[in-house]
């Protein structure tokens, strides 16, 4: 049975400082109608539930309720074909970079194909690291000012919210409608990729192509060409097929 739209997306909250702004969230999820929030290493325990949470809420309670506060962001992404996350920094390594008007054809891509879709913000201060972007298919910004790119995280997660609503709702024109014939892809998850990714730096290890000790940036630059691949299930397996071999020859 197919699930609605609004039921493909997981919005996660990286390592969120204050319960504020985890209220905030709920309340602009519950306003353009998503519902499936996940707080991942909040620095308060329990963040949902601080008073402030639930104030800032405003009757958005059962979102807060509901969330899902989890110490792994491996997990929060397991399942999800596309994993965005939302930082305006650029990287020299990562996965690829795309605007939000980008991004969004994607999502509506995945979403035809009833394919999980996850979208991170990452901690009020600091923004996604490296290691978060490690397991995202995309690195996404939002088109803002040049001179002052900066949102608060309820504002980046409103506005995120509002354009895919408006983006779901909106008639579908034929182009759109195209998308449907399309046989939707089995891509493999981010977590999956980056376990892929350690079986084959054991690996290279092993067959003494990588030097431990002076890897220089091997496996960067590695991980930055499997997520421009968007490596499917099969692909991942046939890859840590190869790592087993490496191994074997040790």
């Amino acid at each position: 049975m197919n699930t609605t739209p609004s039921q493909l997306f997981r919005w996660i909250l990286l390592e969120t400082s204050h319960p504020g702004n985890v209220g905030s969230a709920a309340r602009a999820l519950k306003t353009m109608g998503f519902d499936d929030l996940r707080l991942i290493n909040p620095k308060i325990p329990n963040i949902a539930q601080e008073p402030e949470a639930i104030a800032l809420a405003s009757g958005a309670g059962d979102i807060l309720k509901s969330s899902q506060e989890v110490d792994s962001l491996d997990k929060a992404v397991e399942d999800c074909s596309l994993v965005l996350g939302l930082t305006s920094r650029d990287r020299e390594f990562g996965p690829p970079e795309l605007s939000w008007q980008e991004a969004r054809k994607l999502i509506l891509q995945a979403v035809t194909g009833q394919q999980q879709v996850a979208l991170l913000f990452g901690p009020e201060r600091t923004g996604l690291d490296n290691k978060h972007l490690s397991l995202c298919t995309h690195r996404v910004w939002l088109d803002a000012n040049p001179l002052y790119p900066s949102l608060n995280l309820a504002q980046a997660i409103m506005a995120c919210a509002f354009t895919l609503r408006e983006a779901l709702n909106q008639e579908s024109s034929p182009a759109e409608k195209d998308l449907g014939k399309v046989e939707a892809i089995e891509y493999a998850d981010p977590a999956a990729v980056a376990a892929m990714l350690d079986h084959w730096r054991q690996g290279l290890e092993s067959i003494g192509f990588l030097d431990p000790a002076n890897p220089k940036k091997l496996m960067a630059r590695l991980q930055a060409l499997f997520a421009r691949a968007r490596l499917h299930k099969e692909e991942v397996d046939l890859l840590r097929g190869i790592a087993k071999q490496m191994l074997l020859k040790k």
